[in-house]
C-alpha cells in the first residue's frame, strides 16, 4: 500500500472511534430533524385545529414547545465546533506529541508537514460533509411551519449559524486552532483546555459584533411604530426634531450578514493554518 494512501487509513484507524462517534452524532441529529418535521409538526398543527382557544391543550404553548425543539437542533448544530476544538486540541494532535508517537511516524519516513497535512485533511473532509449534511437538513426543517414558532427567528444566535455555511466553517476553524494550540502547548489537558477557550472567545466576539458585519436599515416617523416581528432590531430613540427612529436588519440581510462572518471563521482558519505548519517547521528544522 502506498504511503499516500496509508497515512489516511492509519488516521481513520485511530481516531475511528471519535469517527464512529461523530457519525451517530450525525445520523440522531438528522433523525431528530425529520421527526420535527414531519412528525411533532403535524402532530401540533392536528392538536390547533381540532382544540378550543380556551382547552386545556394550551394553543399559545404548543407553537412554542416546537420553536423551542427547533431551537434545540440548531444548539446542536451550531455548537459542535466545540467538540471538534477539544477533539483536535487532544486527541488529535497533542496526545501524540506527548507520547512521543508523532516523532515515531516522522522516523519512518513520513515527513512532519506531511504527517500534519493527513491530520488536518482526513478530519476537516469528514467534518465538511457531516456538517453539510447538517446545515441542509436544518433549513428543510426550518423553513416550513413557520406559523408554529413565535416571531420570525432568522436572527437568533444558534439559529443564524446552523442555516448556513457557518457551521462548516466554525467546525474547520476549530480543528485549525486546535493543532496550533497542541502545536505550542504539546500537553493534551492544556491545549484540550485552551482550544475550547479560543473558539468560544471567537464565537462570542463574532456573536456580539454581528449586527454591525452589515449596514443596517433606518425607520424614522413622527409617530411611535413597531416594525414587523421578521425585523432584527438593534437601535431605536428619538430625533432631534421629536420623531422616532429604528436601525435593524431585515431578514434580507441574513445572507450578507452570514457570509461576511463566514469569510472571517475562515480567515481565522487560514491564519491558524498556516501558523501551525510554520512552527512545525521550526521546530523539526
Amino acid at each position: 500500500m502506498s504511503t499516500a494512501m496509508a497515512l489516511p487509513r492509519t488516521v481513520l484507524r485511530l481516531h475511528r472511534t471519535s469517527l464512529i462517534c461523530w457519525g451517530v452524532f450525525v445520523a440522531a441529529v438528522l433523525g431528530w430533524l425529520v421527526w420535527l418535521t414531519e412528525v411533532d409538526a403535524a402532530h401540533i398543527q392536528h392538536l390547533k385545529a381540532t382544540c378550543a382557544l380556551d382547552d386545556p391543550c394550551n394553543i399559545p404553548y404548543l407553537g412554542w414547545a416546537h420553536g423551542e425543539r427547533v431551537g434545540y437542533a440548531a444548539l446542536l448544530v451550531c455548537y459542535g465546533f466545540l467538540a471538534v476544538a477539544a477533539f483536535a486540541g487532544s486527541a488529535l494532535i497533542a496526545r501524540e506529541l506527548e507520547s512521543g508517537t508523532a516523532h515515531l511516524a516522522w522516523s519512518q519516513g513520513v515527513t512532519p508537514h506531511r504527517w500534519l497535512a493527513t491530520k488536518l485533511a482526513v478530519p476537516a473532509l469528514v467534518l465538511t460533509v457531516g456538517d453539510s449534511a447538517l446545515v441542509s437538513a436544518f433549513r428543510w426543517a426550518w423553513a416550513p411551519h413557520r406559523e408554529l414558532r413565535y416571531g420570525d427567528d432568522w436572527a437568533f444566535g444558534e439559529i443564524f449559524v446552523a442555516r448556513g455555511p457557518a457551521t462548516v466553517a466554525y467546525a474547520l476553524c476549530a480543528l485549525a486552532v486546535g493543532a496550533l494550540t497542541a502545536l505550542v502547548l504539546r500537553r493534551t489537558l492544556p491545549a484540550l483546555a485552551v482550544s475550547l477557550a479560543a473558539m468560544g472567545a471567537l464565537h462570542l466576539t463574532l456573536t456580539l459584533c454581528r449586527r454591525f458585519l452589515w449596514p443596517t436599515v433606518t425607520h424614522t416617523s413622527a409617530a411611535e411604530f413597531e416594525l414587523p416581528n421578521s425585523a432584527w432590531q438593534v437601535g431605536w430613540g428619538r430625533t432631534g426634531t421629536g420623531g422616532h427612529y429604528a436601525t435593524y436588519h431585515p431578514p434580507s440581510h441574513f445572507w450578507p450578514l452570514h457570509l461576511v462572518e463566514t469569510g472571517i471563521v475562515l480567515a481565522v482558519t487560514a491564519a491558524a493554518t498556516v501558523a501551525a505548519f510554520t512552527l512545525l517547521r521550526r521546530r523539526t528544522a
